[in-house]
């Protein structure tokens, strides 16, 4: 059973059952229960298209050199960010 479904099991205003005991009997963990995921920033989407942009155009670029490069077109952008964008199940 898939951890969508399990949530759809567990109700918050239950009588008798509080929502941890719940999520112990259909074996689901609280935090996957409260857990909202959060969107992508126009910021972020902005740094996430101009990366791949670059790396298009120059696939020879390394992280370093990406960086550099979106720096000299304003993008203030490290080359640990280049590396590992955000995507868009977790946010930035």
């Amino acid at each position: 059973m898939s951890p969508v479904e399990k949530k759809s099991m567990i109700v918050r205003d239950h009588p008798c059952l509080t929502v941890s005991q719940q999520c112990r009997l259909v074996k689901l963990s609280r935090s996957t229960f409260y857990y909202a995921p959060i969107g992508i920033d126009d910021e972020t989407l902005v740094e996430i298209t101009a990366i791949d942009k670059a790396f298009t155009k120059y696939p020879f670029f390394g992280s370093r050199q990406i960086a550099a490069y979106l720096r000299r077109d304003g993008i203030r952008i490290g080359s640990h960010r280049v590396r590992r964008p955000p995507n868009a199940d977790h946010g930035p």
